[in-house]
């Protein structure tokens, strides 16, 4: 018979750990007396309430600011506050465990979208149903992908300038009456306008994988709005995903492995975008 190891005896006798509860019970429990917020007749009255969470209490993995509320409820008001200029791609050749860690981590730092590429069956095991407050969108090629982003960002700046020409025209009719509080609102108007543009030009395929010619991560320099590709755990990216990237970048490594996990690197790399951008 197997002895077990002294320190799982002792943690045994320790009485430890006394964790936590995480979220709310029902809303009868937790908030006695009060009316519920999903009855269209109660003062506090508010829609993006779920009635069965309500009824039997939220455990979900979400902000408190978000107990009881619906799945669609969250999603738009993470897309009315504003999500986050970077997207993150990730290639799913080898049905990945990491996927579902990247997929959780692209939510918590708001990543404007979230891509799958290849099969469209992912693994979610470590997504903790994030998925479903983010953008997720589906691609069957890394080449059709970066075709389609590059497309996309050809047509905000086609939005973007046709907005600061607009601007200017107002701004020269402001100008010809001697408006001047229009005048002003619409050069500043074109300022953020070019602004912009200027953003979108920059924009950049970032792949993150150790090959000779990738610069450090912690000397790159973000732009506001990119694309970063992640690969599988062992192979990384795909050749294809290499050759389409405008930059590649490694974080440093100072231990005898030759990288760290996936789902951890591409964590590291969306903070070091927050660092410098949020």
């Amino acid at each position: 018979m197997h002895t077990p190891n002294p320190v799982s005896l002792e943690a045994k006798r320790s009485g430890e750990p006394a964790l936590r509860e995480i979220g709310v019970g029902p809303w009868l429990e937790t908030h006695p007396g009060e009316p519920r917020p999903d009855d269209p007749s109660s003062p506090n009255y508010d829609p993006r309430y779920d009635a069965s969470l309500l009824n039997e209490g939220d455990r979900r993995n979400v902000l408190d600011r978000y107990r009881y509320w619906s799945v669609s409820a969250i999603r738009d008001d993470l897309d009315a506050h504003g999500r986050h200029d970077f997207e993150v791609a990730i290639e799913n050749w080898t049905h990945d465990f990491n996927i579902g860690s990247i997929v959780r981590t692209a939510n918590a730092f708001t990543a404007r979208r979230v891509h799958i590429v290849g099969p469209h069956k992912w693994n979610r095991k470590g997504s903790l149903m994030t998925e479903l407050y983010s953008h997720v969108e589906h691609h069957p090629s890394i080449s059709e992908l970066v075709g389609c982003w590059r497309q996309r960002i050809a047509g905000e700046i086609a939005a973007e300038q046709a907005l600061a020409a607009a601007a200017a025209y107002h701004a020269h009719q402001a100008a010809e009456r001697n408006d001047l509080a229009i005048l002003a609102q619409k050069t500043t108007e074109i300022g953020d306008h070019d602004a912009r543009i200027r953003e979108l030009e920059n924009a950049r395929v970032i792949a993150l994988d150790i090959i000779p010619g990738a610069v450090p991560i912690e000397t790159y320099r973000f732009p506001k709005r990119c694309l970063m590709l992640f690969g599988a755990e062992g192979p990384g990216l795909s050749k294809k995903a290499l050759e389409l990237a405008d930059d590649v970048v490694y974080i440093s490594q100072f231990g005898s492995v030759r990288s760290i996990n996936a789902g951890a690197a591409a964590a590291v790399a969306m903070h070091c975008w927050i660092a410098q951008h949020a």
